[in-house]
């Protein structure tokens, strides 16, 4: 078992509802953004929770340097969110104070087809009130860079359907208000030259809420909700993301590749 498997963390913080407010704007939401004493929107527990450090204590790529933190240095360096699993307990309110306790449940080097693999995964439950309230494990992948996979074909068959494109703006946004310094969303010559991306990558997680946001309206509420990425999207780029009365959902990309997969109920 890795030495890393077991540390935990646990950081505190008052839900400010001008935080939830900069998130609607930036979601491009309609209708007014929830106030104090409102329940957060599910994931957006994601702006919350900072653990800011000093750039001396970044990595190159504008992460928590790898080995520090809850993050072991694998010897890879290309670092991405490839899904997750979240379950939705208590409400959680806005303008209240709530914690976040952090575990390191697994870590995992395999050999794929590109090469290379390690996969972490973190268990995250927030509490509000001592009570549990929303339990989320994510999983990280890190791999060498390089040419990765032809994603799937996405399938065609849904039920209904929204059209999003993300700006370098909304990008830069998302990673100011979740305080993720991942260069990969905001520096283009980084993306090109180092991680050999066409463009800024567009975070998974935002990918993520967007499919949660699409599926709370089609539900009315969420209990479960469970996601893998599968190829990133990046800037400019339009995606279309689909929903199924059966509670799956996907992202496809404007050339008709997979980009996301999601359960909801």
């Amino acid at each position: 078992m890795h030495e890393f498997v077991g540390r935990t963390q646990t950081l505190s913080d008052v839900l400010d509802p001008a935080r939830a407010n900069a998130l609607h704007a930036t979601l491009g939401l309609s209708g007014a953004a929830p106030q104090a004493g409102d329940e957060l929107p599910p994931f957006w527990h994601q702006i919350y929770f900072w653990r800011p450090l000093p750039e001396g204590q970044l990595g190159h790529d504008g992460h928590t340097r790898l080995g520090t933190g809850l993050i072991p240095d694998l010897g890879l360096p290309q670092r991405m969110w490839a899904g997750g699993q979240l379950e939705f307990r208590e409400p959680v309110r806005i303008g209240e104070a709530a914690e976040k306790r952090s575990t390191v449940e697994k870590v995992e080097t395999k050999e794929g087809r590109s090469g290379p693999l390690a996969f972490v995964t973190l268990r995250h439950e927030i509490l509000q009130g001592g009570k549990p309230c929303v339990t989320e494990v994510q999983d990280l992948v890190f791999k060498t860079v390089g040419k990765g996979a032809i994603p799937p074909t996405a399938p065609t068959d849904e039920d209904h359907s929204e059209t999003h494109s993300f700006s370098s703006t909304t990008l830069f946004r998302y990673s100011a208000l979740t305080m993720n310094g991942h260069r990969i969303h905001y520096d283009l010559d980084f993306c090109r030259e180092e991680e050999g991306y066409p463009g800024l990558v567009v975070h998974g997680p935002l990918l993520a809420q967007k499919l949660m946001l699409m599926a709370r309206d089609r539900l009315g509420m969420l209990n479960r909700f469970t996601f893998r990425a599968t190829a990133p999207l990046f800037h400019g780029q339009r995606a279309t993301f689909c929903w199924r009365p059966d509670g799956t959902l996907w992202v496809r990309g404007d050339d008709g590749r997979q980009r996301m997969t999601a359960t909801a109920a």
